[in-house]
């Protein structure tokens, strides 16, 4: 199945569940999803039930990736098959909180990476960690986003999704053909859209100009930290976004 459909299956129970969610696990593997020749993920029942796993173990007993992943590894092997709590209470076992993947590489000694700044809010800079390596053809991204030629023309038209100098997209163009379908049926066309995408072009390009710097520094790992700071950047734009339309849209209705 793709990975629209494994979302179709999650959101049920965990609603916040993206794309990028679902990619940052398999980057750090605790999803292994077979790869098609094209390059794009195609999961089985197992990767979903293997992803519902962690989605509970992160939601309801809040524990860091490294003891879901150690859990995991476990019941792989048949060595053990241990349930959240015991896995939490080992974990506080070893000296309290468990660092996560990012905390592991910097104890390790690369004293550059760090914990990517977040605020309570909607995005998490985890979740716009970029996938070079997944090409959607035209017909899937059809299929997927569940749009037709002439919805998907005008989008392009409306310079809102940009294929690849090959012809395939991303998974974001997925997402974001999905979402202006929704939009859609409140009557709103790609054309009206297009206020959201010059809005995301001066933040993007405000980000752009805060990391570009770093990006030009001449040390091995200048590219990572680069990207490292848009992610987080863009992250905290996003949630300064959501909150910023919260607060007008409940003026606007006198709340």
């Amino acid at each position: 199945m793709s990975i629209g459909s494994v979302l179709d299956l999650l959101r049920p129970d965990f609603p916040d569940i993206t794309i990028s969610k679902i990619r940052f696990l398999e980057s750090e593997g605790l999803i292994s999803p077979e790869r098609t020749p094209s390059g794009y993920r195609r999961f089985h029942v197992a990767d979903v039930e293997r992803l519902r796993f962690v989605l509970t173990a992160q939601r309801d007993q809040y524990l860091p990736l490294k003891v879901i992943k150690e859990q995991l590894e476990a019941i792989d092997s048949g060595a053990a098959t241990l349930g959240v709590r015991e896995a939490r209470a080992r974990a506080n076992a070893v000296g309290g909180v468990v660092p996560d993947s990012t905390d592991a590489v910097a104890a390790n000694g690369n004293a550059r990476l760090r914990r990517l700044g977040v605020v309570p809010g909607e995005v998490s800079p985890e979740e716009l960690r970029f996938d070079h390596e997944i090409r959607i053809t035209r017909a899937d991204l059809l299929e997927q986003a569940g749009i037709d030629e002439k919805f998907l023309t005008e989008l392009i038209r409306a310079n809102l999704i940009t294929p690849g100098a090959a012809g395939y997209f991303d998974g974001d163009a997925v997402t974001l053909a999905r979402t202006a379908r929704a939009l859609s049926e409140f009557g709103l066309e790609a054309r009206h859209l297009r206020a959201f995408k010059l809005a995301a072009d001066r933040e993007a390009a405000m980000v752009a100009q805060i990391a570009a710097p770093i990006a030009k520094s001449r040390d091995a790992d200048a590219r990572a930290r680069a990207e490292e700071t848009v992610r987080e950047l863009a992250a905290l734009s996003l949630t300064l976004h959501t909150c910023l339309v919260k607060t007008s849209v409940r003026a606007s209705l006198g709340g």
